[in-house]
């Protein structure tokens, strides 16, 4: 492991331990929105992406040990850890989150060009945009201002939520791809309706999942999406 991956790793983390203490403490008496935070702040981390010189080190050093502790943060945990995250809202919902990272990012290493193991974590990071952004701001409207309700497979979601999801999805998508191309990331070339059209799609698959399902769900068919049609 080189210095800048080191280095990285201890910046991350650091981020993360805080943004779990003020999640966890300061937020204590608003559980839902305290979970939407973290949600929203750790995934913050895509920015990170690009300053690994390994992905595979985000893989073992981070988003697995990450995945690891929030399962024993759930009511399936062998060991029960009181906390009020993971608490407010599906049990498995922030492991998935967790999980798909930590998937996608091991996919899309191993079929990278072996020159140029970061060749594809702009998809990564598109991907968990939808989850981390658009999921994550579709909850607190939802909530706060949603009056049209409809019901799919037993979940009851707003029609304001799913247009937050979209709208929000849309924005954060073009401002990642533009960060990383900014940066040097290895892209195709900037395509809208790309963005607009998988937008769409992950908002439809968010609105289809239930139970915390969607934290995988939309992730990978995002990715898979990206992957299709800006890749092959």
């Amino acid at each position: 492991m080189i210095f800048s991956d080191i280095l990285a790793l201890i910046i991350v983390y650091v981020y993360v331990a805080v943004i779990f203490v003020i999640a966890e403490m300061v937020l204590k008496t608003r559980p839902e929105v305290s979970r939407k935070f973290l949600h929203i702040m750790v995934g913050n981390m895509i920015f990170a992406m690009p300053f690994f010189a390994d992905p595979w080190t985000m893989v073992w050093f981070l988003t697995l040990p990450i995945t690891i502790g929030l399962f024993f943060l759930t009511e399936y945990s062998p060991i029960k850890i009181e906390n009020s995250v993971t608490e407010s809202g599906h049990a498995l919902g922030l492991f998935f989150y967790a999980l798909i990272w930590t998937i996608l990012i091991a996919i899309f290493a191993t079929i990278a060009p072996a020159n140029d193991p970061k060749y594809y974590i702009w998809i990564v990071a598109l991907a968990i945009v939808p989850m981390v952004y658009g999921d994550g701001f579709a909850a607190l409207i939802g909530q706060k201002f949603g009056k049209v309700k409809y019901t799919v497979f037993g979940g009851t979601k707003s029609l304001e939520g799913s247009l937050t999801m979209f709208v929000v999805t849309t924005v954060m998508s073009v401002f990642v791809w533009m960060v990383f191309a900014s940066i040097g990331c290895t892209m195709p070339e900037f395509n809208i309706v790309y963005i607009i059209m998988i937008s769409a799609v992950a908002t439809l698959c968010e609105a289809f999942s239930y139970g915390g399902i969607d934290n995988l769900t939309v992730p990978a068919i995002t990715a898979i999406l990206y992957y299709l049609v800006a890749v092959l």
